[in-house]
């Protein structure tokens, strides 16, 4: 069954995919959910580079994310990704959810994310 369920969300992942392309002014932040942590990342397809990253294992944020549950430690890590697009000027982006759905820690790193400034 759990390859069934990762089978699946590859599936969604690449419909979504299709649609959802990170542009030099406009880069898709990616994130990625496992069942400890959770990680970000503003990727600029056009260049296959990426801008910025952030996640539960970042070193900053570890003081921040001790003893929280993983819905509020999601919204750090979207604070987190978002303060560092600003300082890299990157205020536009496009939400690539990566085959998961939009409920639960995704939708929290987006609501972080969007606290912190960036417009999606």
């Amino acid at each position: 069954m759990a390859t069934d369920k990762v089978l699946g969300r590859q599936k969604r992942k690449l419909r979504i995919r299709k649609r959802v392309n990170g542009t030099t002014e406009r880069p898709r932040l990616s994130v990625f959910r496992s069942a400890r942590h959770i990680y970000a990342q503003v990727i600029d397809d056009a260049t296959g580079s990426t801008l910025a990253a952030a996640s539960t294992l970042t070193k900053e944020l570890k003081d921040e994310l001790e003893g929280k549950s993983k819905k509020d430690q999601a919204r750090i890590v979207g604070l987190a990704i978002a303060k560092l697009c600003l300082t890299k000027e990157i205020s536009k982006v496009a939400f690539d959810r990566n085959g998961y759905i939009y409920h639960g820690r995704v939708a929290e790193v987006a609501d972080g994310a969007r606290e912190g400034g960036l417009t999606f």
